[in-house]
């Protein structure tokens, strides 16, 4: 597994995960724990999503 997310997607998706699971707290709703899969990628730098479409954030050296 090489990186595929790079910082400011690692930073958008922490923030949408956040979000989401603030909003399940607040809201009582467990479908907003999803928002763990947006941390989890920005984590471990890599999205598995972005592998069928070749894409990639990270600046390659």
């Amino acid at each position: 597994m090489s990186c595929n997310v790079g910082g400011v997607d690692r930073i958008i998706r922490i923030v949408i995960g956040l979000g989401m699971i603030a909003f399940a707290v607040i809201t009582r709703q467990w479908w907003g724990l999803i928002g763990v899969v947006p941390l989890l990628t920005a984590a471990i730098g890599w999205c598995p999503l972005y592998l069928p479409f070749k894409l990639s954030t990270c600046k390659t050296n």
